[in-house]
C-alpha cells in the first residue's frame, strides 16, 4: 500500500459564472500552499446557470443580464462593477462589455473530453478566460477547438467531439447530480466526497478544507 495518500476535489461550476472563476483563483492559491498539492486530484463537474439560454453574438452580459431582471443598463454595470472589483483583487480583468451571450453545453462536453486526456484545469482555464477576458464565444465551436488545441489536444478529436453528442450524458449526469445533492449555485466544491464549501470563499477557508480532508485521508490510510 502507497504510503501518499491521494484525494479529490470536486468543483461544480459554469464558464458563464464569475463567481466560479474568481473561486478557481482563491481555491488555486490555497491548493499551492498545501505541501502535498501534488497529491491533490481536481475534478471539474457541469452546471448550466441558464441551460434555456440562446446563444447571440450580438449581445453581451450586461444587457442580458438588464433584460431578465428588468434593470436599467446604468444600474446593471454598477452591479457588475462590483463583480470586477472582486475579480481585479484575484488577479483577473473582466471585461463584460465584450463577453458574448452563450450556451454552455458544448463548452462542458469539451471540458469532460479534456478531462479523459488530463487537460481538465488547463480547459477549465481556457473556457473562464476567453468568455471573460477575451470576449470569445465560447458556444461557438471554431473558438472552441483553437482553446482546446491550446492545451494540447488535437484538433480533429476536438472537431469530432463537438460535431457529434458525445461526452453530452456525463454533462447531464453531472447537472442531476446537482440536483440530487441539493445544489442549486456554483462554484460548489466538494473535497474527498465528505466536506462541501460553497461559494467563492477566502481563500482560508479552502485552505483549512484542503487540510482537514487530506489529514483525514491519510488517517484512514495508515489504519
Amino acid at each position: 500500500m502507497p504510503d501518499s495518500p491521494r484525494m479529490t476535489v470536486e468543483i461544480w461550476s459554469d464558464v458563464i459564472c464569475p463567481f466560479c472563476y474568481i473561486g478557481k483563483r482563491k481555491f488555486e492559491s490555497a491548493l499551492a500552499q498545501l505541501p502535498q498539492h501534488d497529491r491533490i486530484e481536481v475534478l471539474w463537474r457541469s452546471f448550466q446557470l441558464a441551460p434555456d439560454t440562446q446563444t447571440d453574438p450580438t449581445r453581451n452580459a450586461v444587457q442580458n443580464l438588464a433584460d431578465k431582471k428588468g434593470w436599467t443598463l446604468d444600474f446593471t454595470r454598477q452591479a457588475m462593477a462590483d463583480v470586477t472589483e472582486r475579480a481585479k483583487q484575484v488577479g483577473l480583468a473582466f471585461d463584460y462589455d465584450r463577453t458574448v451571450v452563450a450556451n454552455t453545453f458544448d463548452a462542458h462536453r469539451l471540458s469532460h473530453f479534456a478531462a479523459s486526456h488530463g487537460k481538465g484545469n488547463e480547459m477549465a482555464e481556457q473556457l473562464f478566460k476567453a468568455y471573460f477576458v477575451d470576449g470569445q464565444n465560447i458556444a461557438d465551436h471554431g473558438v472552441l477547438t483553437a482553446l482546446a488545441v491550446t492545451t494540447g489536444l488535437p484538433a480533429d478529436e476536438v472537431d469530432s467531439v463537438l460535431a457529434s453528442d458525445k461526452f453530452a450524458e456525463p454533462v447531464r449526469r453531472d447537472i442531476d447530480q446537482t440536483r440530487r445533492m441539493g445544489i442549486n449555485g456554483v462554484p460548489f466544491f466538494v473535497f474527498d466526497h465528505k466536506y462541501a464549501v460553497s461559494g467563492a470563499q477566502d481563500t482560508t477557508i479552502f485552505v483549512q478544507a484542503l487540510q482537514q480532508s487530506f489529514a483525514e485521508c491519510r488517517s484512514i490510510l495508515h489504519r
